[in-house]
């Protein structure tokens, strides 16, 4: 291989390793590859006068097919830069595809099952580390108040909740008459129609209005703050911020969480108040039970119901909020990873604000409340 030349570069033998010198560029990519697809061992890359993104193509390229062949390659004498753009480069690869489900063995189904349950783990603590950044955040601007971006506050208040009222209005609505409608057909059985209005508060003033509209509030919000998110990290927005010296937990985070917590209690009344009249209209028109009979029962129902919603949903909100900007931190720099996600930290977000809720029911339930 003594004096073989190709394009800009040449390769030669020394000491028992394989000495490239000249230009590693775009120019010499597909020449570069042909000439080192049968070389192993050691390169000395000492002496290479140029590499541009292309020649780094090509050498990690060749390296990673080789891995675990037992004809790996081993590049040596790379300066700090071109190290870093060679290491750039191999970040850019795709993960290898995992195999068919129906070739895999029972250990690799139970390492499968171990790296599901330690990325949940890890996910959890990472949310619980964004908790705790977004509280000493919050903290910090108590204690500075000119550290709180009150446009932006407002700006996110308009976005999560004026805009949400239309389509959490209309959910309500549809869920109280749907109740009534059907407690009255039950209940009509036994001669106890004016039960339906029990049925109505009840359901809507402690499970159901402040619970499905944190549905439709994940759905649409953590979604939204994902795709903020990521597409400004996408764009390297975020990092141009800490150039600045702007932090973004006080720019990205504190914002939208105070807007969510905000916010959240009272499209939850809002749902409150539509189920009651979806209920109570639907008690008129199928029972007959009078709007002032509605509210004479309504007035007896105990308050308590009423606060074991609202206290929900500031928890609901940080929940929510949490998992979407945390999920928008989390977007690599492709329109891929964007879209996945964002999908995720919707169904993160519901099945978290589910889960969450069933623990409340166990808690009020044992406190008798």
């Amino acid at each position: 291989m003594q004096g073989d030349v190709a394009d800009s570069f040449e390769i030669r033998e020394k000491d028992g390793a394989i000495v490239l010198t000249g230009d590693l560029t775009l120019h010499a990519a597909q020449a570069l590859r042909d000439a080192l697809q049968d070389v192993s061992g050691r390169i000395d890359l000492s002496g290479v006068d140029r590499m541009d993104t292309s020649g780094a193509w090509v050498l990690a390229d060749l390296r990673r097919q080789r891995q675990g062949t037992g004809d790996e390659l081993e590049l040596s004498g790379l300066d700090e830069r071109r190290a870093a753009l060679l290491e750039t480069v191999e970040k850019t690869f795709p993960e290898d595809a995992p195999p068919a489900d129906g070739h895999l063995s029972l250990t690799d189904r139970l390492a499968n099952l171990g790296q599901a349950v330690v990325g949940a783990w890890q996910h959890q603590v990472e949310l619980a580390g964004f908790l705790g950044l977004f509280l000493a955040r919050l903290g910090r601007s108590f204690v500075h108040p000119h550290n709180l971006r009150i446009t932006s506050i407002v700006f996110h208040c308009h976005e999560v909740g004026l805009k949400a009222v239309p389509i959490v209005s209309l959910m309500a609505f549809l869920i109280g008459v749907v109740l009534a409608f059907q407690g009255a057909a039950q209940l009509q059985q036994f001669g106890a129609e004016v039960f339906v209005v029990d049925l109505i508060a009840v359901s809507i003033l402690r499970e159901l209005g402040i619970l499905l509209t944190a549905i439709i509030v994940a759905g649409r919000t953590a979604s939204a703050y994902t795709a903020a998110i990521g597409s400004m990290k996408m764009r390297e927005e975020i990092d141009a911020m800490r150039t600045l010296g702007v932090d973004p937990a006080d720019a990205l985070l504190v914002p939208r969480m105070l807007a969510l917590i905000l916010m959240l209690p009272i499209l939850g009344l809002v749902a409150n108040l539509m189920g009651l009249i979806g209920g109570g209209l639907m008690s008129w028109i199928e029972l007959g039970i009078s709007p002032g009979m509605f509210r004479t029962r309504l007035l007896d129902i105990d308050i308590s119901h009423l606060l074991v919603g609202m206290i929900k949903a500031p928890v609901f909100a940080v929940i929510i909020g949490l998992v979407g900007c945390h999920g928008g931190m989390k977007v690599k720099q492709d329109a891929e990873s964007l879209g996945q996600m964002t999908s995720r930290s919707v169904v993160t977000a519901i099945f978290t604000v589910i889960v969450a809720d069933a623990l409340f029911s166990i808690f009020f339930q044992r406190v008798d409340m």
